[in-house]
């Protein structure tokens, strides 16, 4: 059996030495990157060729990547960076690497082409001022074999130890029960669906109700596929801790259920939380777990993948035992790990580092992705960005006279646009290339400044100001009818006009479709993934994924549905059903006495009931979200829940309390939806209106009603949570009678609408 491994993957294994060092170094985006290469390469002779695929063999190691360049004439391989700014400041190890690079695909070519002699060279390309610099050496063929079998024999080891440690792990998953004793109603539909998908190579949407065990269900499977389908990882995906806690506990109850099993487990954590050193900076003269990150790297990542299980507590043991910073430990160690638990960030994002990898190591990667309805929001969010025109302004004073130019210049067409026409609803629809050239003159002086300045002086808000306006320009260069242009006016501190412009994603299809490509399979599982049409165009999923719903364990019996159509929530009748909901929740409380929550569509909305239910029944002990709870207040907000205890929280519909909290038994036994969920009528959600109208002919479903009667899912979704539960939801507002508002329910609920009784989606109301 044959390791395979990128060439920058083995020098970077074997050649990178000293210390991580995050200073400031000004780098070219992707984008800018090909241009450069392809600025280079025309730069050559007619003969000059690009882009040469290689491949060699060491034992059992395969060893493959593409040379940036061969020019014959002069007989010179070339391995073209490029950079930005003085390269005296590049640090040594990172030039000691890139030669590395260089020499391994010169041994490469020389063997692919019978030569005798090489002569390598190191081109730096600065992307601002068009400038190469050219380090050559002459290497005889025999001198870069040798360099090239010392690294592969560096490497060889640790891919024999990997090639056992895959095998074992397959022949382990290949015999791997299920570890319960049997599938729960709903489990085995689900978990063959993922492992077909696996299989077949397809995206799969799963809808699968609460209290089948989705999370097992989906991870048993997809390991199961490894092995028959080649699958090198698999990427469990969340948008929240709890998503990520639930996913280790079930990885703990399938390696506890499988001795034998040597599975790698990695949480990955964001940086705030792992940080060790909030105040210092990340290289080695700054922060002692920087220095000599690379040195110590080896004997950490041993006693880690040792370890197998690597949650966030195992990883900073593992970091702190080793002197090693354990937030980029655990990034090294994802290479290695066979099972990654995260944020969806971590794939999905414009700079997400599990993809990257995906795409540089050529993995065959499984994705499940958690709670899936939450990928649409989180994905617009990723690909949004804004500027300021107040934050350009307040840097200004504390930088050099050629930055202060650039920002004038950038602050003129920054008023330019300010006064110029607008579209009816706000937008520009352009930007204009005056301005956006301003911008990335600002940008480029402000990144020569801070590449000239000392690491500590960096570190500040104009450093956060660059970073804002690089994210604003990647987006700009991909701008279109996936996203809107926004301009808000608005007086600054110094009572001056200040626009904020933003680019706003509406549609994240075109940036998320490539992650879904790049991997063998792909499962999006949630509660609420209905209408599949709906998911699919605007998460730009491929054409061939399959869908399948999963019938819900729990029965009618359960779940008492009432729809109060006498009510209606809408923003001008709200006054007039404060006293109607409250008089419904004391009824409904005095006829079975509990724990109850209740949710509407706003705080304001929340306030007006709650203030009126607790002034006419003080007896009931009530408790309400607030704006901005942080973690110890929500907690303590469903600490209240207690079991055989009584009374009613108020919560906002989508917020923290709305999905994600399992309170079950008599912990919660009745819920109030106060209004169908439908996002507000604003400006930006107009604007996606007329944008999914024109690109899929649904403009007001796709904006304002699947979102919201998600969210009312979701929310009475919390009441029943095992097959022992029973309770009650109320739906308030006459539009859930509407025919085409019951089909969006759950058809398993049985509706009572005020006394009459109907199967969901049956009555046309």
């Amino acid at each position: 059996m044959s390791y395979s491994v990128a060439v920058r993957a083995l020098c970077e294994f074997t050649a990178k030495r000293g210390d991580l060092d995050l200073r400031f170094t000004p780098t070219p985006s992707a984008q800018e990157g090909v241009a450069g290469h392809q600025l280079v390469a025309g730069r050559r002779g007619p003969g000059y060729e690009s882009e040469i695929s290689l491949r060699g063999q060491f034992g059992t190691l395969a060893v493959r990547g593409r040379a940036d360049g061969y020019d014959p004439a002069l007989n010179r391989l070339e391995e073209i960076k490029t950079h930005r700014g003085d390269l005296a400041r590049q640090p040594g190890n990172h030039r000691h690497l890139h030669w590395a690079q260089a020499k391994v695909y010169g041994w490469l070519l020389c063997e692919a082409r019978g030569l005798d002699e090489l002569n390598v060279a190191l081109v730096y390309f600065d992307i601002g001022t068009q400038q190469e610099t050219t380090f050559v050496e002459t290497f005889d063929a025999g001198s870069l074999r040798l360099f090239f079998e010392a690294r592969c024999r560096d490497f060889l080891a640790w891919a024999e130890q990997e090639l056992e440690h895959r095998a074992r792990r397959d022949r382990a998953l290949a015999a791997l029960a299920f570890p319960h004793p049997s599938f729960r109603s709903g489990q085995r539909e689900l978990a063959e669906a993922v492992y077909r998908g696996a299989a077949s190579g397809r995206c799969v949407m799963a809808q699968a109700p609460t209290g089948i065990g989705k999370t097992v269900g989906t991870i048993f499977p997809m390991l199961k596929a490894a092995p028959r389908h080649g699958l090198d990882k698999v990427f469990y995906l969340t948008a929240k801790s709890t998503g990520r806690r639930l996913a280790l506990e079930a990885t703990t109850l399938i390696r506890d259920s499988a001795p034998a099993l040597p599975l790698r487990v990695l949480e990955l954590t964001a940086r705030d939380k792992s940080c060790e050193h909030p105040d210092k900076a990340c290289h080695g003269e700054s922060c002692p777990l920087a220095a000599g990150f690379y040195d110590r790297l080896p004997a950490a990542r041993a006693t880690a993948l040792e370890q197998g299980f690597m949650d966030a507590a195992s990883v900073r043991r593992v970091g702190l035992q080793h002197q090693v910073c354990p937030y980029y430990l655990a990034q090294e160690l994802s290479r290695w790990a066979d099972l990654v638990v995260g944020d969806y960030n971590y794939y999905f994002d414009g700079s997400a580092m599990l993809y990257a990898m995906t795409v540089a190591n050529d993995w065959r990667v499984g994705v499940l992705a958690d709670e899936a309805h939450n990928l649409l929001e989180r994905g617009r969010a990723m690909y949004t960005a804004a500027i300021s025109q107040a934050a350009l302004r307040s840097v200004r004073p504390a930088t050099t006279v050629t930055v202060r130019r650039a920002l004038d210049k950038a602050n003129r067409c920054w008023n330019a646009l300010r006064k110029a026409q607008t579209l009816a609803d706000g937008t520009l629809e352009s930007l204009p290339g005056a301005f956006t050239a301003a911008l990335r003159q600002a940008a480029h002086a402000i990144e020569c400044h801070l590449a000239e300045t000392p690491p500590a002086a960096a570190d500040g808000p104009l450093q956060q100001f660059y970073f804002d306006l690089l994210g604003f320009l990647r987006l700009a260069e991909s701008f279109g009818s996936h996203s809107v242009l926004e301009m808000a006016d608005l007086a600054a501190a110094s009572g001056r006009p200040a626009a904020t412009l933003r680019i706003q994603n509406l549609i994240p299809a075109s940036f998320l479709q490539p992650r879904f490509l790049a991997a063998r399979a792909v499962t999006l599982f949630s509660a609420t993934l209905g209408p599949a049409g709906f998911y699919t165009d605007m998460l730009g999923l491929p054409e061939r994924t399959a869908w399948i719903d999963v019938a819900s364990p729990f029965g009618p019996e359960q779940l008492t549905v009432r729809l109060v159509s006498r009510i209606s929530t809408r923003y001008p009748d709200r006054r007039r059903s404060v006293d109607p909901i409250a008089r419904l929740i004391a009824q409904e409380f005095s006829r079975r006495p509990g724990n109850y929550l209740a949710f509407f569509s706003s705080f304001d909305y929340l306030d007006m009931v709650a203030r009126q239910f607790g002034q006419q029944y003080p007896a009931i002990a009530t408790w309400s979200q607030s704006r901005s709870m942080d973690e110890r207040q929500r907690q303590a907000f469903l600490d209240r829940f207690e079991a055989g205890g009584s009374g009613v929280g108020f919560a906002v519909l989508g917020g923290s309390f709305g999905e994600g909290i399992d309170l079950r038994g008599d912990r919660l036994i009745g819920a109030f939806v106060a209004t169908l969920g439908l996002p507000q009528v604003n400006p930006r959600n107009e604007r996606l209106k007329a944008r999914t109208e024109g690109a899929f002919g649904s403009g007001y479903n796709y904006t304002y009603l699947y979102p919201g009667i998600q969210k009312v899912v979701q929310a009475a979704g919390r009441v029943i949570r095992t097959q022992e539960d029973k309770g009650v939801v109320y739906l308030i507002d006459d539009r859930f009678a509407r025919a085409g508002v019951r089909e969006l329910l759950p058809a398993w609920w049985r509706i009572s609408v005020e006394g009459r009784e109907a199967a969901a989606g049956a009555m046309t109301g």
